[in-house]
């Protein structure tokens, strides 16, 4: 067993704003059971906040409580348990937010993304062999948020979460391909499988989004489109790569778009602001015969208002991407080879570089809007 600082959340919604005098996430010492047969002990050196964290906060992704939250991180492996070949003590690592059990139908045909096992096991809180590795100093167990719980110095996981890197890779760049980049660059070259001289239009422009827009321009896609009702996110995603920005909020937006920016709509969108009238506004600008894709986890009583006619008049595609459709063993060394080579610069993606202590604050800029990518850094030990 080993004693490691965590971020624990005791309660999903509920928490006053500002989070800094609130404080929902709460730092205390917790004890991890050793690693058991197909696991591994971890230690996190980097660890991203994310809106999918924010969410389990603030209540709108209900899970079981309490839970150590973090799901977007990187370490080394300290410690192997039984029947791990795999893995050695010293592999850098990098943590996929759903595990992957490569048995499994959906796993067997290539669609890691869709993993039975692993999601039953992230809804229930637990590792994927069904464990809680996690207690308190009075002994009450604690959850796993997404097979990760990042937010620590230490964790616990699965060898189905985890993928071995090359150490050349900075710890603070590596975590965001965990989440943000997975999911944002594979939802535009796997879900709405964007090709050369493609217009792609990108709505919501949080770490997920931007990413989207280096993806669309890795891509080779001709015209790339940013949206948001933010002016700051907005201006941000033309050094990305945006060829246009467009306020998804004003009067005549949506005609903009397709009378003045493009002829008829694009050819792929992709939207991940996880709110219904940016959905909505994705759907609309998609050209006729195009994509729609949707990363975004909005609350679950949230319902699209939808014209069937569309679908079938205009041959429209609306489809949704989880992980960014990817399997994770083969997709994040084949994104960190694009960053190797410069092609997928997403460094430009951090913002701000905090320590523990301070993600409270972190998450109340991350629900101000006032952040793109924030980054635990753990200290060396």
């Amino acid at each position: 067993m080993i004693k490691t600082k965590a971020a624990v959340l005791h309660q999903s919604g509920g928490h006053a704003r500002p989070y800094t005098t609130s404080k929902p996430l709460h730092i205390e010492e917790v004890t991890l059971d050793k690693p058991g047969k197909e696991e591994v002990l971890v230690q996190i050196k980097a660890a991203g906040l994310c809106h999918s964290d924010l969410s389990v906060i603030d209540g709108n992704r209900p899970r079981p409580m309490p839970m150590v939250l973090g799901h977007e991180a990187a370490g080394i492996v300290v410690e192997v348990g039984e029947d791990v070949t795999t893995f050695k003590v010293g592999d850098h690592v990098i943590f996929a937010f759903l595990p992957s059990c490569g048995h499994c139908v959906y796993c067997a045909s290539g669609r890691a993304a869709l993993c039975d096992p692993g999601a039953k096991a992230n809804n229930e809180g637990v590792l994927l062999r069904g464990e809680r590795k996690i207690k308190n100093k009075d002994g009450e167990t604690y959850y796993h948020h997404l097979g990760v719980s990042g937010f620590a110095e230490y964790a616990v996981a699965s060898i189905y979460s985890l993928v071995k890197i090359d150490p050349s890779y900075p710890f603070e760049i590596a975590a965001l391909f965990g989440c943000a980049v997975m999911t944002g660059v594979g939802a535009v070259v796997h879900t709405a499988a964007v090709k050369a001289g493609e217009s792609v239009l990108v709505v919501g422009l949080g770490g997920v989004g931007l990413s989207a827009i280096l993806g669309a321009r890795a891509a080779g896609a001709s015209q790339i489109i940013a949206a948001d009702v933010s002016a700051s996110k907005l201006a941000v995603a033309k050094d990305y790569g945006a060829t246009s920005l467009i306020d998804s909020s004003e009067a005549g937006a949506l005609d903009r778009l397709k009378q003045e920016l493009t002829t008829g709509g694009v050819d792929k969108s992709v939207e991940f602001a996880g709110a219904m009238p940016a959905l909505d506004f994705a759907f609309q600008a998609t050209r006729k015969g195009g994509v729609t894709v949707t990363g975004a986890l909005p609350h679950p009583d949230a319902r699209l208002s939808l014209n069937p006619l569309l679908l079938v008049g205009q041959e429209k595609t609306l489809k949704g991407c989880y992980l960014g459709s990817c399997v994770p063993t083969i997709d994040i060394p084949n994104f960190l080879a694009l960053y190797k080579s410069g092609r997928l610069p997403v460094d430009q993606l951090i913002t701000h570089r905090l320590h523990l202590e301070d993600i409270n604050e972190g998450f109340e800029r991350l629900a101000n809007g006032d952040a793109i990518r924030q980054v635990i850094i753990f200290d060396e030990k």
